[in-house]
């Protein structure tokens, strides 16, 4: 069994920032990657930026320079610094981690149950 919380999310003013953490528990062998993802009202859910097993990132435009992905690979957790928050960024945001639970399994995706961040205007 293997769980994924994410928190941290809440409502804030345009320009304010927030932090959300991600941690994944349970029978884990290995995490490949972990990411944020976004999903706003009437709309599909997309990537905002995952980091690999070798710290390597990746970021949607729309983000860029403003938000920034760590982990603590000790502690299984993500963290996601969002600064200068806008409107547009008002979502539903969703850990996923990819990982094995056995040396010989393959990778597998969990995610967390999301997390809202809104901001006002």
């Amino acid at each position: 069994q293997v769980q994924v919380v994410d928190s941290g999310g809440g409502l804030v003013q345009a320009g304010g920032s927030l932090r959300l953490s991600c941690v994944a528990s349970g029978s884990i062998f290995s995490i490949n990657a972990m990411g944020w993802y976004r999903q706003a009202p009437g709309k599909q859910r997309e990537l905002v930026t995952s980091i690999n097993s070798d710290d390597r990132t990746n970021y949607a435009d729309s983000v860029k320079g403003r938000f920034t992905i760590s982990r603590d690979n000790a502690k299984n957790t993500v963290y996601l610094q969002m600064n200068s928050l806008k409107p547009e960024d008002t979502a539903v945001y969703y850990c996923n981690v990819a990982l094995k639970t056995r040396s010989y399994y393959p990778i597998q995706r969990y995610w967390g149950q999301g997390t809202q961040v809104t901001v006002s205007s």
